[in-house]
């Protein structure tokens, strides 16, 4: 159970951080509500950041807790931290990339991974 309520910790961070960065980015802005549609600017990519967290974050937390309860297989722990590591990537490609209408490594890295470990925890809860 630590390494859930860890990854779960580290999701929330994650998520309220990221909220707490598109407040911060819109009183600097004076943007009381939505962003610029352009791609490449920075409160545009905080909103789709913390939007696509928003998106994924809670259900693999449900999803690592009602594992995390039983005596979960040590490959379903691997898979909470690699979906940790894959949303934190995601945030890093979204925030790193000069703009969103282009591919970065790091999101499609993080998309993928994050896909792959949620359908691997959703078998792991049925099993």
């Amino acid at each position: 159970m630590p390494v859930a309520l860890t990854c779960i910790a580290l999701l929330g961070f994650l998520l309220f951080g990221l909220g707490n960065a598109v407040s911060f980015k819109r009183s600097n802005t004076n943007t009381v509500i939505g962003h610029s549609p352009d791609p490449a600017d920075p409160l545009h990519k905080l909103v789709r950041a913390h939007g696509n967290t928003a998106e994924y974050a809670p259900l693999l937390a449900v999803l690592m807790l009602a594992v995390g309860m039983s005596e979960p297989a040590a490959w379903t722990l691997w898979c909470m931290g690699l979906a940790t590591a894959a949303r934190y990537l995601i945030v890093i490609g979204l925030l790193a990339s000069p703009t969103l209408a282009k591919p970065h490594p790091l999101r499609f890295v993080g998309a993928v991974t994050t896909y792959l470990t949620g359908i691997a925890l959703s078998v792991a809860l049925l099993i």
